[in-house]
C-alpha cells in the first residue's frame, strides 16, 4: 500500500541535480540528474548538434552512451563529433550504432553502466508508448535522452508525442536554437547552437 506524504515531508525529499553551464544555463538552468529528456525538431535545424553539445556538458558528470541508430558512425556523425570536441571527453562519451534496444536494456541493468543514455531516434527503434513506460521504469536511476523527428512543430507519431508530454525536460530545436518547453527553464529559456546559422535563419523570420 502506498504511503501518503504531507507537503512538509515532500519538501524534505532531496533530489540530485546538475548544472550544465555554458549555453545550457540560459536555456534550462539546474536540472535533475535522472529522468527523461526529449529533443525534437525538423531535419537541418541543428538537432544533432544540440544533442551532442548537451552530451559534452553531461560528460562532466559521468559516462554518456549515444545509441546512434540512424547516423551510426558515418561521416556526418564523425564531423559533428570532431566539430564539438567530443573526443576530449575520452571514454566518458561512447557511441554505438549497432546495439539493439534489448541489448541496451540489459546493459543499463548492470552495475557501473552509463548514467546518461541517448536514443537517436525514437522513430527508428519503433518503441510503443507502453514499451517506453516499462523501459523508463526499469531505469529510473538514469537520464534517458530521446531524440525525435518532427511533423511541423510536433513530434512525429502518437507514441513520440506521448513521450514528449511525459518528459520533464523538453527541448525543441529550430533554426540552430534550442528552446526549453518543459519543467526546467533557465534565465531566457533558449540558447543558440550555431551563431551563423541561427542569424541567417531567424533574420528571415522577422
Amino acid at each position: 500500500m502506498s504511503r501518503t506524504l504531507s507537503a512538509k515531508q515532500v519538501l524534505t525529499i532531496r533530489h540530485k541535480t546538475i548544472s550544465l553551464g555554458g549555453i545550457w544555463d540560459e536555456c534550462i538552468g539546474e536540472i535533475s540528474e535522472t529522468g527523461v529528456v526529449f529533443f525534437w525538431g525538423n531535419s537541418g535545424n541543428g538537432k544533432t548538434s544540440a544533442v551532442l553539445l548537451f552530451c559534452k556538458a553531461l560528460c562532466e558528470y559521468g559516462k554518456v552512451l549515444y545509441l546512434s541508430k540512424e547516423e551510426g558512425t558515418d561521416l556526418t556523425m564523425q564531423n559533428a563529433i570532431r566539430r564539438f570536441g567530443l573526443a576530449d571527453c575520452g571514454c566518458r562519451f561512447q557511441i554505438d550504432g549497432d546495439m539493439s534496444i534489448e541489448e541496451l536494456d540489459e546493459r543499463l541493468s548492470k552495475p557501473r553502466s552509463p548514467k546518461f543514455v541517448v536514443i537517436d531516434s525514437f522513430q527508428y527503434i519503433q518503441m510503443s508508448y507502453k514499451e517506453y513506460i516499462e523501459f523508463k521504469e526499469r531505469h529510473r536511476n538514469k537520464m534517458l535522452i530521446f531524440v525525435s523527428h518532427a511533423d511541423g512543430k510536433r513530434p512525429e507519431g502518437r507514441p513520440a508525442t506521448s513521450v514528449m508530454y511525459d518528459a520533464s525536460l523538453k527541448i525543441w530545436v529550430e533554426g540552430y536554437k534550442a528552446f526549453s518547453k518543459g519543467r526546467f527553464i533557465g534565465k531566457t529559456g533558449e540558447c543558440t547552437i550555431y551563431e551563423a546559422g541561427a542569424a541567417k535563419y531567424w533574420e528571415g523570420k522577422k
